[in-house]
């Protein structure tokens, strides 16, 4: 059951009466007319009473009726607390193309293929603005930065990883730390990471022990694993301030 079960007893000298009908609406005050016994206790449910909803029970008394006045939820005025840390995770995928520049955390990888993108197809900080994005609770990337929009043809990705570290400070956070995984299965970025995870620092205005980067092939399976795209996961814990 999802509600909470709320009774009364009630206790009167009335004869018997006729049972009526028992209606129950939140929303508005209810009337509940019931057949009583003399001298015995009658006990009234209201299922469709939330918990956290507190009801006043006034009982009055006629000659062959008993009616039962059953006020509407109190609700609170109080908005949503504010919380002490947000998690978010964010995923891009792109195709690899020749003739495209392969940029990865704004740092250029030598590579015969990069990314084909409305914008500089950077897939780790696109991955990293929607995580960030999502632990805010606002619209992804693709809604705030479209790329229907003529603006953001070719754009540096670093223009949004800026926007998405305002909204973050205007909400109150600062990175806890982070956690992102790229796939791909050429090149090989072992020689690149310390450079891309330096500058995704510096993006993020985060010390480096917070900041964390790791590499995976796709053990030649599908168009990760054949050089025809790569991919990005990241986690993000956000702390209050």
């Amino acid at each position: 059951m999802n509600s909470m079960a709320m009774a009364t007893h009630l206790y009167t000298s009335y004869s018997p009466i006729t049972t009526k009908t028992i209606s129950s609406n939140n929303n508005s005050d209810k009337v509940l007319s019931l057949p009583l016994q003399p001298r015995h206790a009658v006990s009234i449910a209201s299922p469709s009473l939330s918990l956290g909803t507190t009801t006043r029970f006034s009982i009055s008394a006629a000659a062959g009726t008993t009616a039962v006045q059953v006020d509407g939820p109190t609700t609170s005025n109080k908005g949503p607390k504010s919380l002490p840390f947000r998690v978010g995770h964010g995923f891009d995928l792109h195709r690899l193309e020749p003739g495209y520049p392969l940029i990865i955390g704004g740092i250029n990888i030598p590579h015969e293929r990069g990314c084909e993108a409305h914008s500089d197809g950077d897939v780790l900080l696109h991955c990293v603005v929607d995580a960030i994005l999502g632990a805010l609770g606002l619209p992804d990337i693709g809604q705030i930065f479209p790329d229907s929009d003529p603006k953001w043809k070719g754009a540096p990705s670093s223009v949004f990883i800026k926007e998405a570290v305002r909204l973050m400070h205007e909400a109150g956070y600062d990175i806890g730390n982070l956690d992102a995984t790229l796939i791909l299965q050429r090149p090989k970025l072992s020689p690149h990471k310390e450079a891309i995870r330096d500058n995704l620092c510096q993006l993020l205005g985060a010390d480096p022990s917070v900041i964390n980067l790791k590499a995976k092939t796709h053990e030649k399976v599908d168009s990760l694993g054949e050089n025809r795209s790569i991919a990005a996961h990241t986690v993000v814990l956000l702390m209050k301030k």
